[in-house]
């Protein structure tokens, strides 16, 4: 093996080299990235090593990077498939900053990550080294042409026979590649082979052992060519923070998964869209186990209409999609409002308009989801900002839609959807549950919107009660549910549905501030960017920056106290993952300027002249950059 020093661009030859022994380095973390074409299981490889090392304790965060198309074409930049690993010594909770280590297939895919700052100088790449070789002298060019770039740009490179080590054990080297890298980089960061074949083995389980045992074969040996060939080898030691519960390692879909059969929800019905459709892929394969039954409806209005069908006959129902599905649902929507049945419906947010950026995060539906209905349709929105939170909240939204007879939307996003990551694993509670289908006779002097004056509540009857029978109509009606277009009725029906709101919100307590509880900024944010955000403000801090951040659960009702809490800071900003004016754009002021949609929210409802921070560069947020953004408004600030 030959080596240059770092400061000049490196490219280390692996021929012949024999690795070096001895312990590993302690290190308190790592960014590992594995990127190929679609179709090579580099998500597959990246989210079994996070499971290995999120079971040795670690902490753990991945991303998935998924190309816009279906079947992208091969060896180009915009076909990039793959994912982020973080791995600590501590709780991880976002994506990080740029990657210091990554595999590669081939060199076409590194240039889409390195345009999008995920590499810095120095980041190790580890790149499949068949190309330079190709019997087409255009591929031969393209990667020398790209080692060389990558040289430029202070990668180290590091070209391997990864496919021709593959070739010994298999035939196709594309269905195996991915675990000889899981080897690699299990034997690169210490990591546990006896757990690492329980993964391999769970994750082709229903295949069999003659799938089992050579996909065995190509990690160990992965493990022992990285052992011989490569010259690092470090140590990432578990969390020694966390408590001793239990833990449970899942990405944010499965999580919804987990918390509709725990609230015990029975149905789920809906219709196949990025990047929601995984969820239901898992829950159909595990629903029937508890009692539940999945419904794949013919189009995104199907899925929400039986979803209320099942609502209304007494067992509240959830439904799962993404944005352009909520587009399609907002009639029905409205419906559940007028009707006020109670529903579930769990928003997967990602790039739009339109079909937008299928595959990539953004915080887009904020707004379409509190005010996307035709007329008045007061509902509750909450989000959910950890893959946690993804479990628990459907178990609340399923309590809230049920107690206030009204649908409750769960907003969560692709980097939650996809994300793996280490938490407590929940306890089961029975009061997660709801009640028995209540089949008594219902008292016929009670009508079946028998509002409450002071907090627009009923009592709901069941279709089966004796004398609960009633006329469910989308038309204004009385409490009798009776079509009716007088003024009157008109009015208070709308005031008290919307009074509902604001019962609820009288239960909530004021969100709690991240740092000090006054001082020169304070960020707000919602949904998955809490930890990038989070580690951010901790950053600034440490720097003697009077900075805080809070993070909001409940978009309707918002959570009370804020114009105090705002008013003990100089400057409020909102950070978001979609769209805002910059105000340095030309013919943009602040006249005119269109602002992130929390903070379009907040300074309606505050009165407060909340600014706003946004991109909408269709991948997670990274906390450096957060850094660099919130020092620039706190020197702005002070000036």
């Amino acid at each position: 093996m030959t080596k240059q020093s770092e400061q000049d661009d490196t490219v280390v030859s692996m021929e012949g080299y024999a690795g070096r022994t001895g312990a590993a380095t302690k290190i308190d973390e790592y960014i590992v990235e594995i990127v190929s074409d679609s179709g090579e299981g580099a998500q597959k490889c990246g989210q079994t090593f996070g499971a290995i090392s999120g079971k040795m304790g670690n902490g753990v965060w991945t991303v998935e990077i998924i190309p816009a198309e279906i079947q992208p074409p091969a060896r180009s930049p915009a076909g990039a498939s793959g994912i982020r690993i973080r791995v600590g010594s501590r709780r991880i909770s976002n994506m990080g900053n740029e990657a210091e280590l990554v595999v590669a297939f081939n060199e076409q895919v590194l240039f889409s990550r390195i345009a999008n700052g995920a590499y810095k100088k120095g980041t190790i790449v580890l790149l499949e080294d068949k190309w330079k070789e190709d019997p087409d002298e255009k591929i031969r060019d393209q990667y020398a042409g790209a080692v060389k770039e990558f040289q430029a740009h202070g990668l180290v490179m590091h070209e391997l026979p990864m496919e021709q080590e593959c070739l010994k054990i298999v035939a196709n080297a594309r269905r195996g590649k991915n675990m000889f890298v899981l080897g690699m980089i299990s034997y690169l960061f210490s990591r546990d082979t006896e757990l690492a074949h329980k993964e391999i083995a769970k994750t082709f389980a229903s295949k069999g052992e003659k799938v089992i045992r050579p996909n065995i074969e190509l990690f160990e040996s992965g493990y022992a060519f990285a052992a011989e060939r490569l010259d690092y080898h470090w140590e990432i030691p578990p969390d020694d923070t966390t408590d001793a519960r239990p833990t449970i390692i899942s990405t944010g879909n499965q999580a919804v998964g987990l918390g509709v059969m725990a609230s015990g929800m029975e149905l789920v019905s809906m219709y196949p869209i990025t990047p929601a459709t995984s969820a239901s892929h898992y829950i159909a394969d595990v629903f029937d186990g508890v009692g539940g039954f999945v419904h794949q409806a013919e189009d995104e209005i199907a899925a929400i209409g039986f979803a209320i069908g099942a609502s209304y006959a007494g067992k509240t129902a959830c439904t799962i999609t993404s944005g352009p599905g909520m587009a399609l649902k907002t009639e029905m929507i409205g419906l559940a409002v007028m009707a006020e049945i109670p529903l579930v419906i769990v928003d997967v947010q990602r790039g739009g308009p339109s079909t937008g950026l299928p595959t990539k995060v953004e915080q887009a539906d904020l707004l379409s989801s509190l005010y996307g209905e035709p007329g008045d349709a007061p509902k509750v929105v909450i989000a959910a900002s950890t893959i946690e939170e993804c479990f628990h909240f459907v178990i609340l939204a399923r309590r809230l839609a049920e107690t206030f007879r009204t649908p409750v939307i769960l907003l969560t996003d692709a980097n939650l959807a996809t994300g793996v990551q280490p938490y407590p694993r929940p306890q089961l509670q029975e009061e997660w549950l709801s009640a028995p289908v209540d089949q008594s006779p219902w008292d016929d002097k009670v009508p079946a919107y028998d509002w409450d004056s002071e907090t627009g509540l009923s009592q709901r009857p069941i279709p089966g009660q004796r004398n609960g029978e009633y006329v469910l109509t989308g038309l204004a009606h009385t409490t009798h549910s009776k079509v009716a277009y007088d003024s009157d009725t008109n009015q208070e029906s709308m005031e008290l549905r919307s009074r509902k709101l604001a019962a609820l919100q009288k239960t909530l307590k004021p969100p709690k501030v991240h740092g000090d509880a006054e001082g020169d900024l304070l960020v707000v944010g919602w949904g998955s960017t809490l930890g990038a955000i989070e580690e951010a403000i901790d950053l600034l801090r440490a720097e003697g920056k009077r900075v805080s951040s809070l993070h909001l659960r409940f978009l309707s009702p918002l959570e009370p106290g804020l114009k105090e809490i705002f008013s003990r800071f100089k400057k409020v900003m909102t950070v978001e993952i979609n769209y805002s004016d910059n105000l340095d754009h030309p013919l943009i002021t602040q006249k005119n300027r269109r602002y992130a949609q929390l903070a379009m929210v907040l300074r309606a409802l505050t009165l407060v002249d909340i600014d706003c921070w946004s991109v909408v560069y269709g991948h997670p947020l990274q906390p450096g950059m957060l850094q660099t953004v919130i020092s620039q408004r706190l020197q702005a600030l002070n000036n």
